[in-house]
């Protein structure tokens, strides 16, 4: 397939399949083989499609410094160091994050039909996207999947002043009926760092609670905040499952953690990221189809109330993305023009334009 600097216009939405197929044509160039380069730009495009441009095309460009540098190998060689039952630690070996957790999906899911539970264990790994497009996979397949990974420090400890928490997300995914996969995925920051680089290419401001500059006051200019420190949700609370999540990513799997830990911003440092992926087969608590009518039933239920003012209806967790990748499917994906012309930059550069 060949591309042309005119087919992409910042102005237009674009076609979702041929900003996939652009972006799989850049991993390709790099060595990332076809089956693996499709689905990392499957992830980059999925996120836009979910209206979560902070997790979308906007990080080609860092994900591909990564392999340029040989901080993340463009082969990715997984291998089980514990296959015990229901237990398996995966090592990534520096691959491609997103082909590292694809098979952990596959291994826990595995392993959750067999035993009713599958516990996957991954170190050595790399950043993955969002964390919904691999909990929704086990979703898909009967399986409610928890998922969290560790990442590179952005926040401070509760009360100090250093960097050495990542926004460290997590997801937990669960079968739906007619509805759909019910799909939670958040950071245990106030917002995603990506948010605010986000921001920063878009030149707008924050909000002041997003973050504080290296000082410690809150601001609203993302340039500041992204030298300064993400805010964690919830005051406390958000820090404290910050810990928790680095904990069973990085410490229980033997990789990095805390401020040891490098993200995708990083261009040249191994990650060391590591997650924690947990898969439970519904049909080994109750007959799947059973579960579907009894999710069903809490979806109406949650809908049936009274909206509150400024509210056209309540939304069930994950159905703004599904409606957000229905338009933009038909529709096409309208990509900020920065975001855009890095894209085409890189594809420049990796010489697939």
């Amino acid at each position: 397939m060949s591309f042309n600097v005119e087919d992409f216009n910042a102005n237009q939405p674009l076609a979702p399949e041929r900003l996939q197929a652009l972006a799989a044509a850049v991993y390709r160039s790099i060595g990332v083989p076809d089956e693996d380069a499709a689905l990392a730009a499957d992830t980059l495009v999925q996120a836009d499609l979910w209206g979560h441009q902070s997790h979308g095309l906007l990080r080609l460009g860092w994900y591909y410094a990564r392999l340029e540098s040989g901080a993340m190998k463009a082969q990715t060689l997984t291998s089980l160091e514990v296959d015990a039952g229901a237990v398996a630690v995966m090592d990534g070996h520096d691959g491609v994050g997103q082909v590292i957790t694809r098979r952990a999906v596959d291994e826990a899911v595995t392993r959750a039909r067999k035993h009713g539970v599958g516990v996957v264990s991954i170190r050595n790994s790399n950043h993955f996207g969002t964390c919904m497009y691999y909990t929704r996979l086990a979703a898909e397949q009967g399986c409610i999947m928890m998922l969290m990974s560790n990442a590179g420090p952005n926040m401070a400890p509760w009360g100090g002043l250093k960097k050495k928490i990542g926004t460290n997300p997590w997801s937990i995914a669960v079968p739906g009926g007619s509805y759909g996969p019910v799909v939670m995925d958040m950071a245990n920051s106030g917002v995603a760092r990506g948010k605010i680089y986000l921001a920063n290419k878009r030149r707008e401001p924050i909000p002041d609670y997003w973050a504080v500059d290296a000082r410690g006051r809150p601001t609203t200019d993302p340039k500041a905040a992204l030298e300064g420190f993400i805010l964690p949700m919830a005051g406390h609370k958000g820090y404290v499952m910050g810990v928790m999540v680095d904990i069973l990513s990085g410490v229980l799997s033997g990789s990095q953690f805390l401020d040891t830990v490098h993200g995708p911003y990083d261009p040249v440092n191994r990650s060391g990221a590591g997650h924690f992926m947990v898969a439970m087969n519904v049909a080994a608590f109750q007959p799947l189809e059973e579960f579907h009518q009894r999710i069903d039933a809490y979806i109406r239920s949650l809908k049936d109330v009274p909206l509150a003012d400024g509210h056209s209806q309540v939304y069930y967790p994950g159905e703004m993305e599904k409606l957000a990748d229905l338009k933009n499917r038909e529709q096409g994906i309208l990509l900020p023009e920065d975001t855009l012309s890095d894209v085409l930059r890189v594809a420049k550069h990796a010489g697939v334009i």
